[in-house]
């Protein structure tokens, strides 16, 4: 399968102000194996605590990309190597974290992209569960669940489904 590229995605849609397609601020880095990856929305919105993120990526993904709202945190990595060998193996297309991400060597390593701001080698405390499939702000960008986004190395962009 071949995938549209962000730029040309932006290309096809740099005139659309009805807000059904939206552009992440290039402030996200990749850390996974794959270096391009699209898929459908799935969102979980959690602070400082990865409990929903661990659970979301230990089932089945049938392509979906895992959106987290991570309110931006530089304290604790959401994802560690464990975590995205999980997403790989169930399936995911890929995961953008709004926070940061740990075990690189690891995450390179795994068949799944990830997109992140930083790395940070500590841990979550596993507190509380998160809100899953609700719709978030990343960077100030609205995602919802259903939403289609395709990351490359140009950037991320979110279309609504359809769109």
């Amino acid at each position: 399968m071949t995938m549209t590229s962000t730029c040309d995605l932006c290309d096809l849609h740099k005139g659309d102000t009805s807000g059904a397609f939206r552009v992440l601020p290039p402030v996200f880095r990749s850390f996974g194996g794959r270096a391009a990856f699209a898929g459908p929305v799935t969102t979980v919105k959690c602070f400082e605590d990865n409990t929903s993120v661990k659970a979301a990526l230990e089932s089945p993904g049938h392509g979906r990309v895992l959106v987290v709202d991570g309110a931006g945190s530089l304290r604790r990595a959401l994802i560690g190597g464990n975590i995205a060998a999980a997403a790989a193996r169930n399936g995911w297309a890929g995961v953008v974290v709004d926070g940061c991400v740990r075990d690189l060597a690891e995450l390179a390593a795994c068949d799944v992209g990830l997109f992140a701001l930083a790395p940070m080698p500590l841990p979550t405390e596993r507190r509380q569960a998160g809100l899953v499939d609700v719709v978030v702000q990343i960077q100030g960008v609205r995602v919802q669940p259903g939403d289609w986004l395709v990351a490359d190395a140009d950037g991320i962009v979110v279309l609504v489904a359809g769109a």
